[in-house]
C-alpha cells in the first residue's frame, strides 16, 4: 500500500478523472452512481461538490445528493435517544427511501426520475422536494456518513477515512457521542477496504490518497 499527499483541488481533479473514464465505459444511456463515505469532520459534502464541478466542466451532468435528506422519521432514528450510538449507526438512514427514490431509478434501463430530498430531520416531515431527471451519461454523487456495507449499488464508492484520534479531535463536543458508531463501523464493515478508493484526511485541508497494490 502506498500513501500519496495531494492537494483537495487535485483529488477533486482525480476523483473527476476517475468518473470520467467509468462513465464512459458504460452501457449507452446508462448513469453512474457514486458514493463519498465519511464522517462530517471528514468534509465529504466538501469534496462532493468539488467534484461535481469538475465534472461539470468536463460536460457530464452532475446530481449532488447528501444523504442526510434520506433519513428516517425522528420516531424511527431516536427511539432509543438521542444520543444512542447503535441508533445512529442502524437506524438513521433510510435505506429503502435511496434505494427506491434515488439508486434503483438510476440503474440500466432505469428512468433516471429521482428525489433529490425525501426527509428534512429538522423539520420531521417529508420534504416535498420536485421529481428531477438525471439525463443519460450523467452522475450521482451521494455525499454522507455510514454509507458502506448496506447493499446500496454504487459504481465507485470513496471513503474518506481518519484515525480515531483525529475523528475525535475533529468532531464537535456536542457531537462526540457518535463517535462510537463509527468504530463500530470500522470494527464491522471495513470501509476503507470496503471502497473503491480510499483518501486519508486526518486534516481535510490535507489528504492523501491510497493506493492498493
Amino acid at each position: 500500500m502506498q500513501v500519496h499527499p495531494i492537494s483537495p483541488e487535485r483529488l477533486a481533479e482525480h476523483l473527476a478523472d476517475r468518473i470520467t473514464d467509468l462513465a464512459g465505459a458504460l452501457p449507452e444511456g446508462g448513469r453512474l452512481r457514486a458514493a463519498l463515505d465519511g464522517a462530517p469532520a471528514a468534509r465529504p459534502g466538501e469534496l462532493a461538490d468539488a467534484v461535481a464541478g469538475a465534472l461539470r466542466l468536463r460536460g457530464l451532468p452532475a446530481l449532488r445528493v447528501s444523504a442526510a435528506d434520506f433519513l428516517r422519521p425522528a420516531s424511527i432514528r431516536l427511539e432509543y435517544g438521542r444520543q444512542d450510538p447503535d441508533a445512529y449507526h442502524d437506524l438513521r438512514l433510510d435505506e429503502g427511501a435511496l434505494l427506491r427514490e434515488l439508486l434503483d431509478p438510476l440503474e440500466p434501463g432505469g428512468s433516471g426520475r429521482v428525489l433529490p430530498t425525501f426527509w428534512d430531520a429538522a423539520a420531521d416531515r417529508a420534504t416535498r422536494a420536485a421529481y428531477t431527471h438525471l439525463a443519460p451519461g450523467g452522475v450521482l454523487l451521494l455525499d454522507g456518513e455510514l454509507l458502506l456495507g448496506r447493499w446500496l449499488p454504487f459504481e465507485l464508492t470513496v471513503h474518506l477515512a481518519m484515525t480515531p484520534a483525529a475523528l475525535a479531535r475533529r468532531t464537535p463536543p456536542e457531537d462526540r457521542w457518535t463517535l462510537p458508531a463509527f468504530a463500530r463501523y470500522e470494527a464491522e464493515t471495513g470501509p476503507a477496504d470496503a471502497a473503491d478508493l480510499t483518501v486519508r484526511v486526518d486534516d481535510p485541508r490535507h489528504p492523501a490518497l491510497v493506493e492498493r497494490p
